[in-house]
């Protein structure tokens, strides 16, 4: 904090904005007048870059491509006591960002989720609703809480969750990792449904419904292997013992009946998937000490830093 005010910072990961984007600086200027406002370029093929500038944005750009790589960038590079991240398509009510940076600060919460809230029958296709209701169910089944609304790119972060967030997903799937990454460390969060309205004219989005859908459905199983790899290697080899004793049953009543062992390949096949079996849950135990060792640290670190609204300790 600067003279016990809040450093905030607006960020806007952009990508061929031109049509939107000196609205989203205008809006979030007249929201957050003390916030210094960044527009990420994402090598778009238009005018962002200079439309942004001249709205009065620090424009800066990240050549890699997807917005994954855009968040890591600048959760990095920037400085900041409080992250309004949102997109730069003119779809988010910056007129909630007072209230959810209140709600952050005044709770000491480390994320705070602009869930959507569409009147505007464009501005949120039925797939992307159908779909966010499926992974975020999802999500709460694999990690035991979730949120309303993964897949908002509305949120207001504490400086402590920007720098403790590895974020290594490259693209749309980095909601999804924002999310495990807040569920996995049990950080205070908090929602409020703020408005989404449809892009303005000559914006399109970027998001493809199929494409970015299996990557997002990818990014939750992958997660889920790492952050639960009992459930996950254990469940494998929960299925791999059933195969093995199903098909191992005809053969022990023919044992029991004859005392012969007629069919050799079959037996050995029952034995061998037993034994990859116990493999897969022996693997599962291990990887699961490792991965409470690493989250461990990650939530170490996470706690050196301080919480919205407290000063860094004296050293």
């Amino acid at each position: 904090m600067e003279d016990g005010r809040l450093r905030i910072a607006v960020l806007l990961p952009c990508y061929n904005e031109e049509a939107a984007i000196s609205q989203t600086v205008a809006a979030f200027r007249a929201a957050l007048p003390g916030a210094l406002i960044y527009v990420y370029d994402n090598n778009s093929a238009d005018r962002t870059r200079e439309v942004a500038a001249e709205a009065g944005a620090i424009v800066r750009t990240e050549r890699m491509q997807g917005k994954g790589h855009v968040v890591r960038r600048m959760f990095a590079d920037v400085e900041a006591d409080v992250y309004v991240m949102a997109d730069g398509d003119a779809t988010y009510d910056a007129s909630a960002a007072p209230e959810l940076v209140r709600r952050l600060v005044e709770e000491q919460l480390d994320m705070v989720v602009g869930a959507r809230k569409s009147e505007v029958e464009e501005a949120y296709r039925r797939g992307h609703r159908l779909g966010n209701r499926l992974f975020t169910g999802l999500l709460a089944n694999l990690f035991g809480r979730s949120f309303s609304d993964i897949f908002s790119g509305y949120r207001v972060f504490s400086r402590r969750f920007a720098k403790s967030f590895p974020a290594l997903s490259r693209g749309f799937e980095t909601e999804t990792e924002i999310s495990v990454h807040a569920l996995e460390l049990a950080m205070p969060v908090g929602e409020i449904v703020t408005a989404y309205g449809a892009r303005p004219e000559g914006s399109a989005s970027k998001l493809s419904t199929y494409r970015d859908g299996w990557r997002i459905m990818r990014t939750i199983l992958h997660l889920f292997r790492i952050e639960r790899p009992v459930l996950f290697y254990g469940g494998f080899g929960l299925f791999l013992a059933a195969v093995a004793i199903v098909i191992s049953i005809p053969l022990v009543i023919t044992f029991a009946q004859t005392g012969l062992v007629p069919r050799f390949p079959t037996a050995i096949l029952a034995t061998g998937l037993m034994i990859v079996a116990f493999m897969s849950f022996m693997c599962g135990l291990i990887l699961d000490t490792v991965v409470r060792g690493r989250r461990e640290v990650r939530r170490l670190h996470y706690l050196s830093l301080p919480a919205p609204g407290q000063a860094p300790p004296e050293r």
